[in-house]
């Protein structure tokens, strides 16, 4: 797991400077900088408004007795979209936005609950229920 994260951490920024530097090719060095600050406050509003409705669907759902298990994976993908826009950067805004719009994210969602039901049927994921 270290070593995967060694690899993130060099390769993600290397493809991010390389995207930034093509992109201000094509269209310019201002319009890429502006670009990309209109991407983060775009990013920064959607990410209030996705966060505040996923918190108010919680809130419903604990106040009908219901266990908001769907809810919290919707507010962990969009807290991960949220901190992926603070990634300056190109290629983590788009996956961040993407994990942000509520039609993108669950596609995300359905997958990302199959995996872990997958880790837990595999036994790679256990869970020890004391009273």
């Amino acid at each position: 797991m270290f070593r995967i994260l060694i690899v993130l951490f060099i390769l993600v920024p290397i493809i991010e400077l390389w995207g930034l530097i093509a992109v201000g090719k094509v269209i310019g060095g201002w319009q890429t900088v502006g670009l990309a600050i209109l991407i983060s406050i775009f990013g920064a509003w959607l990410t209030k408004q996705q966060g505040l409705q996923v918190l108010r669907l919680v809130q419903m759902q604990l106040s009908r007795g219901q266990m908001p298990t769907d809810a919290l994976l919707d507010g962990l993908l969009v807290l991960f979209g949220g901190l992926l826009l603070l990634v300056p950067g190109f290629f983590t805004d788009l996956l961040g936005l993407l994990l942000l719009i509520p039609y993108t994210r669950m596609f995300v969602h359905f997958f990302f609950k199959k995996w872990i039901q997958f880790l837990i049927v595999s036994g790679k994921i256990r869970f020890l229920f004391r009273r």
